[in-house]
C-alpha cells in the first residue's frame, strides 16, 4: 500500500510572511493526519519562513523549482545543496509552467532529476500533455516520451523510492476543469508501465503518482479513492489553509 503524498504548490504567491501566517494556520488543521504525507512547496524566498514555521510538525517543505548544476557562475539559479540547507526535503521538477513559459524540455527535467536524486532531495517530476495533444489524440505518445526521456540514464537503483511522478493534464490546471477519476488513473496505469519498463517493476509498483490538474475539496474524495492514484499535487486551492487542509482530509 503506498501512502499517498498532498502537495501544496504555491507557484508565485505568498511573501514570506503571508508564508509563515498560512502555517500557523494550516498546521492546527491537520495535527495527528498521519494517513498521508504533506509537503508544502513555496516560492523560494519564503522557504526559510515556512521550514521554521512547519519545524516539529509532520509537514515536508519542497521547492518549485532547482538548477541542474551544483554551483558557479549562474546568475538567478539556485542549486541544490542551497535547498537542502535551508531544510528542503522535496523538489517540484519539470512543472507545465516551466516548461511552457521558460522553455524546459525533456532533457532539462531529465538532468534536473537525476542531480536531485543524487543530492538527496525528493523530486516530483512533472509529465503531462496540453488540449491539443489530447485532441489530436496523442496523450499516450506525450506521456511515454516524457517518461522515458525524463529517466533516461537514471537507474532504478538511484531512483529507489525517492522519485515521485505527478501526472497534470495542462488543459485542467487552473481551467476549472479536471481529468475525470477514471481518465486520471488510466494515465497513472501508462506511466507507471512506461516507468516499469525503464527502472524495473518493483520501482514502478512503489512509485507514487500524483494527480495535478484543479485538484479542489469538492473533488479530492473522488480522485484519491482510485487504486491508481498516489496524492495530489494542489495549485490554486492550496493557497487557503482551509482549502488546502479539507484536501488533505479528503
Amino acid at each position: 500500500m503506498r501512502t499517498k503524498l498532498i502537495a501544496a504548490n504555491w507557484k508565485m504567491y505568498k511573501t514570506p510572511e503571508e508564508g509563515r501566517s498560512f502555517m500557523e494556520a494550516f498546521l492546527p488543521l491537520v495535527a495527528g493526519h498521519t494517513r498521508d504525507e504533506i509537503v508544502v512547496c513555496p516560492p523560494f524566498v519564503d522557504l526559510p519562513a515556512v521550514v521554521e514555521a512547519a519545524r516539529g510538525s509532520r509537514v515536508a517543505v519542497g521547492a518549485q523549482n532547482m538548477s541542474w548544476e551544483r554551483e558557479g557562475a549562474y546568475t538567478g539559479e539556485v542549486s541544490p545543496a542551497m535547498l537542502l540547507a535551508v531544510g528542503c526535503t522535496h523538489v517540484i521538477l519539470g512543472h507545465s509552467e516551466r516548461r511552457q513559459y521558460f522553455g524546459e524540455s525533456d532533457d532539462v527535467v531529465n538532468r534536473k532529476t537525476e542531480v536531485a536524486l543524487e543530492s538527496g532531495l525528493i523530486p516530483i517530476m512533472c509529465v503531462g500533455e496540453v488540449i491539443e495533444e489530447r485532441e489530436a489524440g496523442l496523450t499516450e505518445e506525450v506521456l511515454r516520451r516524457q517518461v522515458t526521456r525524463g529517466l533516461r540514464g537514471i537507474s532504478g537503483r538511484k531512483a529507489g523510492n525517492k522519485l515521485v511522478i505527478a501526472y497534470e493534464p495542462v488543459w485542467a490546471i487552473g481551467t476549472g476543469r479536471t481529468a475525470t477519476p477514471q481518465l486520471a488513473a488510466e494515465a497513472h496505469e501508462l506511466i507507471r508501465a512506461e516507468v516499469g519498463k525503464t527502472l524495473g517493476e518493483s520501482v514502478a509498483q512503489n512509485l507514487r503518482i500524483l494527480y495535478g490538474g484543479s485538484v479542489k475539496p469538492e473533488n479530492a474524495s473522488a480522485l484519491m479513492v482510485e487504486a491508481e492514484i498516489d496524492g495530489a499535487l494542489v495549485g490554486g486551492a492550496s493557497l487557503k489553509p482551509d482549502s488546502f487542509a479539507s484536501i488533505v482530509k479528503y
